[in-house]
């Protein structure tokens, strides 16, 4: 079995800023897919920037309001069974279908919410019958997710914290390290400042897109003659 190498970033559609640079990191550099929010006010933004690019579902059920149930405010605190996250799944998945006239290439959780067993549940349901993939991010997620019929990654790498994760050296650390077989998702965020939505989170978008535009980050990639996919792909 070879290696898939897929480098996604995550939040397209978040704020217009951290989308324009994620399209940049595509477009310029070497990210090779994103997820995208559907239900933020700046989702019709992104999608003008979405031409040709590989775009899977960021499901989210922690911030801006409901699809499925519009009065709704999702935020993290909420209790979240199974069947409301299957009919937000589909609403959200349509949503993104409408604004791009194309399907999600696969899905993932913003905030990691589907570690939640309802969430896993739900969002399940809908992934096995739309055939999509869902990424996983340790390995009782992906034998649950395997055990629902469910298509995801065999190894995980990638955080958000405090301190921008992919900086050049940590890239050339994890090329490295990553397995030369199976599904590998690297999980980036990559993106300007946000200029819109409140966030704590800005200087370290515009590191990880520093490091993805970097010549030096393309040619470690082809050094070792590894080739980056997307979910479209696989």
């Amino acid at each position: 079995m070879t290696s898939r190498l897929i480098l996604n970033a995550d939040d397209f559609g978040y704020d217009p800023a951290v989308s324009r640079g994620i399209a940049q990191s595509m477009r310029q550099g070497v990210v090779s897919s994103t997820t995208m929010i559907v239900n933020s006010p700046h989702s019709e933004d992104a999608a003008r920037q979405a031409d040709g690019l590989a775009i899977g579902l960021h499901l989210n059920l922690v911030r801006f309001p409901s699809i499925s149930e519009p009065a709704r405010e999702l935020n993290e605190q909420d209790t979240l069974d199974a069947d409301f996250v299957e009919r937000e799944t589909r609403a959200q998945l349509d949503r993104l279908e409408a604004l791009l006239g194309r399907g999600a290439t696969h899905l993932d959780v913003h905030k990691h919410a589907h570690l939640r067993a309802p969430v896993l549940e739900g969002l399940a349901r809908v992934a096995k019958a739309r055939s999509l993939a869902v990424r996983s991010i340790n390995p009782a997620m992906r034998a649950q997710l395997r055990a629902y019929g469910v298509r995801t990654n065999d190894v995980f790498l990638g955080d958000a914290g405090a301190e921008a994760y992919w900086t050049p050296a940590r890239w050339v650390e994890q090329l490295d390290l990553a397995p030369r077989e199976g599904v590998v998702e690297l999980m980036c965020h990559p993106g300007h400042a946000p200029s819109h939505v409140s966030s704590g989170y800005g200087a370290q978008r515009e590191l990880e897109l520093a490091t993805f535009l970097s010549p030096s980050t393309r040619r470690a990639l082809e050094d070792r003659r590894l080739a980056l996919s997307s979910w479209a792909g696989v």
